[in-house]
């Protein structure tokens, strides 16, 4: 993996992790309040729906980066090594337009939804909003490097890896 994947793979993995153990550890400290003392903290049923998107968004880009989504390869398999290549590569780049468009849309949107609050912690609806938009960025720019090694592929066999995983192993 070059600099960019570490960093992306480093950054979604930090997120997973912290989005669900701090899931967990709130659901199981008020769920033991709840049955031993009755009562409940208020925050608790909002603080995992705050962090649940972040943990998706992150699921989402790793799941890509792997090469995990759905794929149907198998026409583009069957292309002569340049054909392959220029189809592997505008596929890629309409990928990443399509992240990008996105990403823009949503930035537009967050003076928006930036006044909408959550009841109890008054948590703009912004940073729900950022996380999706960070998302989409993320995947732009995996869908950019995928285009790059779409077109810089040598032989049938890193055109049909390439095809397969975004991020061949190599």
């Amino acid at each position: 993996m070059n600099f960019l994947e570490r960093t992306v793979v480093g950054l979604c993995q930090a997120v997973l992790w912290i989005s669900t153990s701090a899931i967990f550890v709130i659901l199981v400290a008020n769920t033991v309040l709840r049955y031993s003392t009755g009562a409940s903290l208020q925050w608790a049923n909002e603080v995992p729906e705050l962090l649940f998107p972040w943990l998706v968004t992150a699921g989402v880009v790793l799941g890509a980066q792997h090469g995990s989504h759905i794929t149907t390869a198998f026409l583009v398999e069957k292309l002569p090594l340049a054909l392959r290549r220029a189809v592997g590569t505008a596929g890629w780049l309409v990928v990443a337009g399509l992240y990008t468009t996105l990403s823009i849309a949503t930035w537009r949107m967050l003076a928006i939804v930036h006044d909408e609050k959550s009841p109890i912690l008054q948590v703009p609806g912004s940073v729900t909003y950022g996380c999706v938009m960070a998302g989409m960025a993320l995947l732009a720019l995996l869908g950019l490097q995928s285009a790059w090694r779409a077109w810089h592929v040598r032989n049938a066999e890193e055109a049909t890896l390439v095809a397969h995983d975004p991020v061949p192993h190599w």
